[in-house]
C-alpha cells in the first residue's frame, strides 16, 4: 500500500473531523493585540483560551524589551547550536537568575518545552532505569516515555497509595536490573487544574530511593508566595530534584528551562540531543525573558490580580451550579454532559451569540458523553468579562440540559 494512501484512509481521531472543524474549532485565527478581548472572524470575543496568566504579553516593558533586542540583534543572533557557537552572556544570565528564583543550583535553557522535557527524559534514563509517572502527565512526558527503552510504571492520577505500589515494583525491578528510579509528575495538571501531590510524594523518597522530576508549566509564575511554583506553594521545593517549566505561559514567551543540581544540569547540557543539535535560542527571546522574569518578581500585583479573577470566576461558577472538579489553580474546567453534536452546538452558540471564546474538549480526548470547557483566567480579564461569561454559560447550560440545541441544524463552519 502507498503510505500516503494509508494516511488518507485513517486521518486520526482528531484529523477525521478536520474538514468540518478547520478554521473554527481547530486552527482558529485570533486577531488583534493579545488580551482578554480579541477578534475572531471579524467580531470581538472574550478570550479564555490563552495561557497569558499574568498579562505580560502586552506589558509595556515587555514590548519595549522585545522590540529593542530585536532591533539590536535581529532574530538570527546567535548563529549555530549553543554548544558550538551559540552561547552568550545573556543566555547565562537568564540561567543564573532562574536558578536563584526557583532555588536550584543550576539551570539549562531549552528551545521548546515539549521538545526539551522529552529529550531530558531520554538523556536521564537508560534501559536499566525505571520511570514511575502520574497517569495524567502531559503528552510531552508521555512521548518521552515512549522513547524510554526500560521499564515504566504508571500510577492512578494523584493516588498516593497506587504511587507507592508502583514505586515498590520499581524498587524491586531496579535491584534486579541495576538501574535507578525517576518519578515524574506535574505541579499543576493543565486539564483538570489540580495540583500534583508533591508533598506526599516527597515523603516516599527516602524509602524508595527515587529522584523527582516535576513539570510545573502551569505553576511557575502563578503558584507560591513569590510565584516560584507549586513546590514553593507546598513547601517542598527543596525536595524536587529536577524542576522544569516553560516560558510559554506565565512569561508569555517561548522556550523552557530545567533546574537542578549543578553536576546533573551540566550532564544534560552535554547529553541532550535536542539542544546539542539545535540552533540556540535567539537573543531577542532570551533578553525578553530576562525582562519578563524581573517583572514576575517585582510586580506581585499581577499575580494578585490573577488570583482575584480566578476566585471570582470559580466561585461564580460554583454558585451557579457548575462542576469545576478539584481545581486548586487558575486552570478552570467546566464539566458538562453531552456528546460531540451537543458540544458543537453549544460552542457555536457561545461564540456567535454570546461572544465567548474558550477551548472545548470532547471525545476522543475524554470519554464519550462528556464535555469539558477549559477556561484560563488571567490578570488581563475584567470584572465585566467574568460576569458576561458567567451569564452566558448559565443560559447555554439551560439550553444543553433542556435539549434545546437542534444538532441537526448545526451549520458547517
Amino acid at each position: 500500500m502507498d503510505i500516503f494512501e494509508k494516511l488518507l484512509k485513517n486521518r486520526g481521531p482528531i484529523g477525521e473531523h478536520s474538514e468540518r472543524a478547520h478554521g473554527y474549532f481547530a486552527f482558529p485565527k485570533l486577531e488583534g493585540e493579545i488580551g482578554s478581548r480579541m477578534n475572531f472572524r471579524g467580531k470581538e470575543k472574550i478570550i479564555w483560551s490563552l495561557n497569558n496568566y499574568l498579562g505580560l504579553a502586552n506589558h509595556p516593558q515587555v514590548r519595549e524589551a522585545d522590540a529593542t533586542a530585536a532591533k539590536a540583534f535581529g532574530l538570527a543572533s546567535p548563529m549555530g547550536a549553543r554548544m558550538m557557537s551559540g552561547n552568550t552572556n545573556y543566555h547565562e544570565q537568564l540561567e543564573s537568575e532562574l536558578s536563584l528564583f526557583v532555588k536550584k543550583e543550576a539551570t539549562i535553557l531549552l528551545n521548546y518545552g515539549y521538545q526539551g522535557i522529552l529529550s531530558a527524559i531520554d538523556a536521564l534514563c537508560n534501559r536499566r532505569d525505571i520511570i514511575v509517572y502520574d497517569a495524567e502527565c502531559h503528552a510531552c512526558i508521555i512521548d518521552g516515555l515512549r522513547l524510554h527503552p526500560g521499564h515504566r510504571y504508571v500510577f492512578k492520577h494523584n493516588d498516593i497509595a497506587d504511587c507507592e505500589k508502583q514505586l515498590r515494583r520499581a524498587k524491586q525491578m531496579s535491584e534486579t536490573a541495576g538501574g535507578g528510579i525517576l518519578l515524574i509528575t506535574e505541579g499543576v495538571f493543565g486539564m483538570a487544574g489540580d495540583q500534583g501531590k508533591l508533598k506526599e510524594i516527597a515523603t516516599l523518597k527516602q524509602q524508595y530511593e527515587f529522584r523527582l522530576l516535576v513539570d510545573d508549566a502551569h505553576g511557575f509564575g502563578t503558584m507560591g508566595e513569590t510565584g516560584a511554583g507549586t513546590g514553593e506553594e507546598q513547601g517542598v521545593q527543596d525536595q524536587i530534584d529536577l524542576y522544569f517549566s516553560t516560558f510559554a505561559k506565565s512569561m508569555a514567551s517561548i522556550g523552557a528551562f530545567m533546574s537542578g543540581p549543578k553536576e546533573i544540569i551540566n550532564f544534560l547540557r552535554y547529553n541532550m540531543r535536542s539542544q546539542i543539535f539545535a540552533k540556540s535560542v535567539p537573543l531577542p527571546i532570551v533578553i525578553g525573558n530576562i525582562t519578563r522574569l524581573k517583572l514576575l518578581q517585582s510586580e506581585p500585583a499581577l499575580r494578585e490580580k490573577l488570583w482575584a479573577n480566578v476566585t471570582k470566576l470559580q466561585q461564580g461558577l460554583i454558585e451557579r451550579g457548575f462542576n469545576i472538579g478539584t481545581t486548586n489553580s487558575p486552570v478552570t474546567p467546566i464539566y458538562l454532559q453531552g456528546d460531540i453534536p451537543e458540544a458543537t452546538a453549544m460552542c457555536l452558540d457561545l461564540r456567535e451569540n454570546y461572544n465567548i471564546f474558550c477551548s472545548i474538549v470532547v471525545y476522543p480526548v475524554i470519554p464519550r458523553g462528556q464535555i469539558i470547557y477549559r477556561l484560563i483566567p488571567t490578570a488581563a480579564h475584567s470584572d465585566e468579562d467574568i460576569m458576561l461569561t458567567l451569564d452566558a454559560f448559565s443560559e447555554a447550560k439551560q439550553k444543553l440540559d433542556s435539549l434545546t440545541y437542534n444538532v441537526a441544524e448545526i451549520p458547517l463552519v
